[in-house]
């Protein structure tokens, strides 16, 4: 089945089943421009096909997807032509992800990241093996948690989605389940045998029961409540002063507090207002509300400084401006959330 994309993305149909199987894992499977536009030529040629009763997402190699293909957005942006069409793409994507009126079966058997958050965990059912490792480190590189993050991330209990979005850190299989961001853990050995059982019979629910074995939790209760309490501040600057009172006598809010420092303030501020108004919006609105953001981020300086300092300097400290949350002007957020004057994202 030719949808485009290539070799980079192969498309087929087994029995019942749509299979999409991520082929880069050289590149840890990211996920670019051409690949979002076959993904999603596919899903509407699926989704009117009377004979694919459920879609499965797979990948090759030890990652499931690291990410879009940052290098390629940074390459454009450098040159003065910022892909704004390659985010257009991706968060339609991603919003169709989430009506998809049929079963959409992610199978995550490593690294998720980013993009490739966006194309699994807004489906049906999201499974997890023990290989997998979930993150969402964009403050990390001057960026947000983008691709549909403010509508995951603030429905994981515990103000968990917040901690994820503000430190960027992993998370195992276990935690994933707990919060909501699986809806199955599996070992990795039984995926094959879940595809043919996928495949022969197209009924997600009971193919997955004969599978699933819960995972424990990896975070223990201390930690989580630590979590809960500092990550459910009002705002980002009392979230920031809950930690540093906790720090001298708590390792959790320490090594927590270390870490948001090392982050760009810019993404910090607009990532946590990001999460806060996602919980109130539908995934239309927060992809709506991504795309105002991304215009932004990708005519400003930290997320350039970011991927120099992490992709292209390998190692090196970035530079913010503003170098601290202190310096952040509360107006420069609000810029980040004004509509555009082209219009707002046609979904």
């Amino acid at each position: 089945m030719d949808f485009g994309g290539g070799d980079e993305i192969i498309f087929e149909q087994k029995g019942k089943a749509g299979i999409v199987t991520l082929n880069r894992p050289k590149a840890l499977n990211a996920i670019n421009h051409s690949m979002i536009k076959a993904l999603a030529r596919a899903l509407k040629a699926w989704e009117a096909d009377p004979q694919i009763a459920v879609v499965i997402v797979k990948a090759e190699g030890r990652a499931f997807c690291a990410g879009g293909d940052i290098l390629q957005v940074y390459e454009g942006g450098r040159a003065g032509n910022p892909p704004v069409d390659f985010f257009a793409d991706e968060y339609r994507l991603n919003a169709h992800i989430a009506r998809f009126p049929k079963p959409y079966v992610s199978l995550i058997d490593g690294i998720v990241m980013g993009g490739g958050v966006g194309i699994s965990c807004h489906g049906s059912h999201r499974v997890m093996t023990e290989n997998a490792q979930f993150a969402m480190p964009e403050v990390g590189i001057g960026f947000f948690p983008d691709v549909g993050g403010s509508h995951l991330l603030p429905d994981l209990g515990g103000s968990f989605g917040m901690y994820l979005g503000l430190t960027g850190n992993r998370i195992r299989y276990g935690d994933a389940l707990w919060s909501g961001l699986a809806t199955h853990t599996v070992q990795a050995e039984y995926l094959g045998g879940l595809i043919e059982r996928l495949a022969e019979t197209g009924d997600a629910g009971t193919a997955l029961r004969e599978v699933f074995k819960p995972a424990e939790r990896e975070t223990d209760r201390a930690v989580l409540q630590s979590i809960a309490l500092h990550f459910s501040q009002p705002s980002l600057a009392e979230l920031l002063q809950s930690l540093e009172r906790a720090a001298a006598s708590d390792e959790f809010a320490a090594k927590t507090l270390a870490t948001m420092r090392t982050r760009s303030p810019t993404s910090l501020g607009v990532a946590f207002r990001q999460i806060a108004t996602g919980s109130t919006l539908s995934m239309d609105e927060c992809m709506r509300m991504e795309f105002r953001i991304v215009n932004r981020m990708l005519s400003g300086h930290d997320f350039y400084e970011g991927i120099r300092a992490v992709l292209i300097d390998k190692g090196s400290t970035p530079i913010w401006n503003p170098a601290t949350f202190d310096k952040l002007d509360p107006a420069a957020v609000d810029a980040y959330f004004a509509p555009l004057p082209g219009g707002d994202l046609d979904l």
